[in-house]
């Protein structure tokens, strides 16, 4: 196995996105505050190829806007209250960019998983702007963030303009060809559902050199089993009841 892996084994989903508004700096801060150093997010780009923290390809649920998020500028986009949905301690709390993401982990020392999520018919577009946005924003010599998609043409998007840049393969079910995919590509890693992992699957992705990380873990029977199993990484949404220090 490689050791090449220079991310935590904690971390936290969509910032802290159960208990803050997701994908949002409010997450991100309550992250930290309970212990974490490394977060996923979900990133797609605007009309005008500003990438920006989002997780559904629409607006309704975690904003004040409405439609696809894709079909609109940055300078729409980053008008809307994306907190108020959660709660009204949040309100007015706005959809960060990448840039300011970037920002705000390497000014603390943390890391970054980015889901690459591309608005549907965008994904290798997605894959390249994120990765020269990222190429541009983590100096060398600091740690990446680690790239994910469900979306193979995501991946080689990014694989194309940031090959330095760790990828790593998403998967909700053990498709046809999904591991050969994964090493066609390139991938560090591999992140799957939880109850996708057994021995085999994590002998398999462990005896090829590959990391093996899951999503998402809130109950402590299900961490206690991928650990026994041997995974790299653990995505969760308990921020608040999994203490990264101790675990």
């Amino acid at each position: 196995m490689s050791t090449l892996w220079p991310y935590p084994r904690w971390i936290a989903h969509r910032g802290a996105g159960k208990l803050a508004p997701e994908n949002t700096l409010a997450a991100f801060r309550l992250g930290a505050a309970h212990g974490y150093r490394a977060y996923e997010c979900d990133v797609k780009l605007s009309r005008d190829e500003v990438p920006f923290l989002l997780h559904d390809a629409t607006l309704e649920r975690t904003t004040s806007g409405r439609g696809t998020a894709g079909e609109l500028d940055w300078a729409a986009l980053s008008r809307l209250d994306a907190g108020s949905w959660h709660g009204r301690s949040y309100a007015g709390e706005t959809i960060p960019t990448l840039e300011a993401i970037a920002r705000h982990v390497q000014a603390h020392g943390h890391l970054l998983n980015i889901e690459i999520k591309p608005t549907p018919g965008l994904e290798r577009r997605t894959g390249i702007v994120v990765a020269e946005h990222v190429r541009r924003l983590w100096p060398a010599g600091t740690v990446p963030p680690l790239f994910s998609s469900f979306r193979p043409d995501a991946l080689h998007g990014a694989m194309e303009t940031a090959p330095e840049v760790p990828r790593a393969l998403l998967a909700d079910d053990l498709w046809d060809g999904w591991f050969a995919v994964a090493q066609q590509l390139g991938c560090a890693a591999v992140v799957l559902n939880h109850k996708l992992i057994d021995a085999a699957v994590a002998r398999q992705v462990h005896e090829a050199g590959l990391r093996l990380a899951c999503y998402t873990v809130n109950e402590r029977t299900d961490a206690e089993r991928v650990l026994a199993l041997g995974v790299d990484g653990v995505i969760t949404d308990a921020v608040d009841r999994f203490a990264p220090a101790l675990a």
